[in-house]
């Protein structure tokens, strides 16, 4: 329906003449596409006019090409019925992206490649939970089990690998993050944009991810995708500019150099689960401290086992016992003290060794009279059930023990940041 001519971004007061207020605007970034762009545009405007219940509008987003492209624009845009075409200047598609998005009044934004290599029965799939409110951005995925993907050797091995790179560099959780079909929530989209730097093919992906650390909730659609064997994007420059994007993206998460804290505070969704390291129910900061008591504990147990091994033929079972509980208790106290319950320095380290002491008295009592008992109900048993005997003693003082180091030696003396590092 009309044209705009933009330098570098879409100026929305420009006195463009369109209907106000479409709730989706699907955005076709486009360069050097006079081939494909008018049967596109035709089948996604005969798409959304036969199954897209809402209010709709296409906005063709060319940046800077130099082929029939803005003419053909330009006449599907005078033509057909919400559609519009924008004029960038320069290259790049991120850049036609957030021109095209920031002039926008839709409420609900997307945009698709120009080869409707995704099948556009997703698309309802993908802005319905945006609509409703249920998730803020969406991205169809094409590594999803429930996905059909028809592609080459080759570009399957790049996305899988660039997919791995996010993950293992960027800690990123969503599944794809290069296919061209994605939406989302204008005021989302308003916040977000500001921030995200790049210009090109990596514009997508730093959208995501700084999506993701804002705590905001990114629903996945399984889309049905054939690859375009003509498609004109050069694999290896697009592959090294991502290389760049992720370095620099990574440097600015590092640095702090980004308001994740603010956006998350603004944008981000409650989190419905417990916090890492915690349990519904279970005091803040147990579970970890749980986790590494229980390593430390083991580690402690097989010490004592191979101690008591050593010494029981010459010093006996209760000698054996009373040595190897003291060796054990000693620095079982010493790696709680500092690996499960944070607490760093000699200060007090004396009193912590003296309160595990009495601690170990508890667990000498228990074992002790486990094997006391046992050598009334069993006179010959065999070391072998003398050790699980001890095992199982070990395990009830293992759990006094816990409660007594939380609950009594390191309770008071644990500052807000060392029980935060517990946490």
């Amino acid at each position: 329906m009309s044209v705009v001519t933009a330098p570098t971004q879409a100026d929305p007061s420009s006195g463009t003449d369109r209907r106000p207020g479409p709730l989706l605007d699907v955005v076709v970034p486009v360069y050097n596409e006079e081939r494909d762009l008018e049967t596109s545009v035709r089948r996604l405007h005969a798409h959304l006019t036969d199954h897209f219940p809402y209010p709709f509008r296409i906005t063709i987003a060319d940046n800077a090409s130099t082929d029939g492209t803005p003419q053909i624009a330009a006449a599907l845009a005078g033509e057909l019925q919400a559609v519009t075409s924008l004029r960038m200047a320069q290259k790049g598609r991120g850049r036609a992206l957030r021109a095209a998005w920031s002039a926008s009044d839709a409420k609900v934004l997307a945009y698709c490649d120009v080869d409707l290599s995704t099948d556009l029965a997703a698309l309802l799939p993908l802005v319905a939970p945006l609509i409703t409110g249920h998730s803020d951005l969406a991205i169809g995925t094409r590594l999803s089990p429930g996905s059909r993907v028809v592609r080459g050797a080759k570009r399957e091995f790049i996305s899988r690998s660039y997919n791995l790179i996010l993950r293992g560099t960027l800690h990123a959780r969503f599944s794809d993050a290069q296919c061209g079909f994605k939406a989302i929530r204008a005021d989302v989209a308003r916040r977000l944009l500001p921030l995200v730097k790049d210009t090109g093919w990596f514009f997508d992906t730093e959208l995501l991810v700084l999506a993701e650390r804002a705590g905001l909730r990114i629903h996945e659609v399984p889309v049905d995708w054939v690859d375009d064997p003509d498609s004109s994007v050069d694999i290896v420059a697009t592959a090294i500019a991502d290389l760049k994007g992720v370095a620099r993206l990574g440097r600015a998460l590092a640095t702090g150099a980004l308001p994740l804290h603010e956006l998350r505070a603004q944008l981000g969704r409650d989190d419905i689960r417990p916090a890492e390291n915690e349990v519904a129910g279970v005091p803040k900061g147990m579970p970890g401290q749980i986790v590494r008591f229980a390593a430390i504990g083991v580690a402690s147990t097989l010490a004592y086992l191979l101690i008591y091994a050593l010494l029981r033929g010459s010093m006996g079972a209760f000698g054996a016992n009373l040595v190897g509980l003291v060796i054990t208790a000693v620095a079982n106290t010493a790696a709680n003290r500092r690996l499960t319950f944070g607490v760093r320095g000699r200060e007090g380290a004396a009193a912590h060794q003296f309160q595990g002491l009495m601690v170990f008295g508890l667990g000498l009592a228990l074992t002790s009279g486990a094997l006391a008992a046992l050598g009334v109900w069993w006179p010959h048993a065999s070391q072998l059930v003398e050790m699980v005997v001890l095992v199982a003693a070990n395990a009830l003082s293992t759990v006094l023990r816990f409660v007594a180091f939380r609950a009594w030696i390191f309770r008071a003396r644990r500052s807000p940041s060392q029980q935060e590092i517990s946490a």
